[in-house]
């Protein structure tokens, strides 16, 4: 167990395996952490607070440092000194990645109505979502968030077939590896889920380490996923209900979780704020989608 939180022995057995599960990588959870915590307060970190909140997941600060070089190196990050100070930022060229997965995780497009078929597009990439299926003829989900590519488009139901449409779908998209990922999820956080219904409440660190694995574990997920129909994936997959667990627990620990970033988390202005705008709308986003 991470060292701020060895000596609460008073976490419920499900929330102490959950921040005991195996240490993030250094690289990925600094992208979590300034995905679900900076970009919506500025996107600027100190230093100080990169190593204390990731000590607390048991990641050392030389790996921390190292972690955060190969962000600025891959132009993820910009850093930039004061004093004796360092602070980084989100790169300018980073921003339409960290919007991209922002969207999926606090505002994704409704559900696919069936999909779509583009028939002639020649050799242009073919934009995010969609799959070769044969000679100039490729496929994706009917959402709002998917591009259309240049050609002939079709919009395309399933009228019969349904074990050969799942075949199918696997042949094109990861859904095993997508499902096994939803599956750890669920696996790991319904126990936590179930120690808040019994009246189990989180004290700020406590609250904020647990929204921090709960994003990271599941944007591994999400972002693999191609959201497909309902009929196009097997009757196991656990999306829908990796989801629902997820805007569950995102709203419960919100409140503790964001109030201790605003009295700990520092930026080049001093401290950062518990609430924007921003928090308050991808909050707002999550209870509305709770509602549905």
């Amino acid at each position: 167990m991470p060292f701020a939180f060895e000596r609460q022995s008073d976490l419920p057995d499900a929330v102490t395996a959950c921040l005991d599960m195996a240490i993030p990588r250094a690289t990925a959870f600094i992208v979590t952490l300034y995905g679900d915590v900076a970009v919506p307060r500025g996107g600027r970190l100190w230093m100080g607070t990169l190593i204390e909140t990731c000590a607390d997941h048991g990641i050392s600060e030389s790996l921390v440092r190292t972690a955060v070089s190969r962000l600025v190196e891959s132009g993820r990050l910009e850093g930039e000194r004061q004093g004796r100070k360092s602070y980084y930022r989100l790169a300018a060229a980073a921003q339409q990645e960290f919007l991209h997965a922002a969207a999926i995780l606090y505002d994704p497009a409704p559900a696919p109505d069936g999909f779509l078929v583009v028939l002639g597009f020649g050799d242009a990439p073919l934009p995010d979502g969609w799959v070769g299926i044969g000679a100039d003829v490729a496929l994706a989900p009917n959402r709002s968030d998917i591009q259309r590519p240049h050609g002939a488009i079709l919009a395309a139901e399933a009228l019969a077939g349904g074990e050969a449409l799942v075949a199918a779908a696997r042949r094109y998209w990861p859904l095993d590896e997508v499902s096994e990922r939803y599956t750890i999820f669920v696996d790991r956080f319904a126990p936590v889920a179930a120690a808040l219904a019994d009246g189990f409440r989180p004290a700020g660190p406590v609250a904020l380490a647990l929204r921090l694995r709960l994003v990271h574990l599941y944007r591994f997920a999400a972002l693999l996923d191609p959201r497909l129909p309902a009929n196009a994936v097997p009757p196991d997959f656990c999306g829908g209900a990796a989801r629902r667990l997820f805007v569950r627990l995102y709203l419960a620990l919100s409140p503790a979780a964001d109030g201790h970033v605003g009295a700990h988390f520092m930026d080049d202005a001093g401290a950062v704020p518990a609430e924007t705008a921003a928090t308050l709308r991808r909050l707002s986003l999550l209870k509305r989608e709770s509602l549905r």
